[in-house]
């Protein structure tokens, strides 16, 4: 295709596709609600606590997560998203960070509540992740991520119609491989081995798989702007569903 958009990660010029920042978007809904339900049976106190974001990319969870109270790190592995996220930062109590997820350049037992974002289904070390962030959190503390299962459908969306079908691409090549796709089950066990004990898994998904395929063309072909898609998508929880394609769960760093 002689005009397709230019495909890139934690690049805002003119004209690119920027997969990473479209799916931080069409998350944030589900992921600060599912942060309140967390807080809230985790009995987090909101006002003096202090949180992290592992894979904060421009910085948008952090914002909001800050904007619940707490005082926020974000950490990105990309020299590139930090400068977006500080360049989009309006006010808010975060510190931005270029840390790996690996290997943390934080002190140990310093923050109540650690969000694990665009991380655990890329990385090829889910063990050196998880052992540091629950090295990071103190005892109590909440461990909360989202991530992608590995199924049939998730391989057809994620590695078929984000990273490789033509209409639909998003997504630089090779950003995702089934491999780093981990089962609930397989995530629980990796968990555990962390310090860490698993309290929650919920499903969620977008309202209508049709939305999420005009919004994700729309995109494609500039119809559709970035601030569009929310709604155009309408991620949704599913507490009680299976998770299909996308899972969001929380676990509590043991003492």
């Amino acid at each position: 295709m002689a005009n397709a958009p230019h495909i890139a990660l934690d690049s805002n010029a003119s004209g690119v596709v920027d997969g990473r920042h479209i799916r931080a978007l069409t998350f944030q809904s589900v992921r600060m609600e599912y942060l309140r339900r967390v807080i809230g049976e985790s009995n987090l106190v909101t006002a003096t606590g202090r949180a992290l974001v592992v894979g904060s990319g421009r910085g948008l969870l952090a914002r909001g997560i800050a904007g619940l109270g707490y005082e926020v790190v974000a950490a990105d592995p990309s020299p590139a998203a930090t400068t977006l996220a500080l360049d989009a930062d309006d006010g808010q109590d975060v510190t931005y960070l270029t840390t790996p997820a690996e290997n943390l350049d934080l002190p140990a037992s310093s923050f109540d509540l650690v969000y694990c974002a665009d991380t655990l289904e890329i990385t090829e070390q889910p063990d050196a992740v998880l052992t540091e962030t629950a090295r990071v959190l103190r005892p109590g503390g909440a461990f909360v991520y989202d991530t992608v299962n590995r199924t049939l459908v998730s391989r057809l969306i994620y590695l078929g119609a984000f990273q490789a079908f033509p209409g639909t691409r998003i997504m630089s090549r090779g950003r995702y491989a089934v491999q780093r796709f981990r089962r609930p089950g397989e995530l629980a066990e990796a968990l555990d081995r962390a310090g860490l004990s698993v309290k929650d898994v919920s499903a969620f998904k977008p309202r209508d798989a049709r939305g999420l395929v005009r919004a994700t063309r729309g995109r494609r072909h500039g119809t559709v702007t970035d601030g569009q898609l929310p709604e155009l998508v309408g991620m949704v929880i599913k507490p009680q569903g299976r998770p299909v394609v996308t899972y969001l769960g929380y676990a509590l760093r043991r003492a």
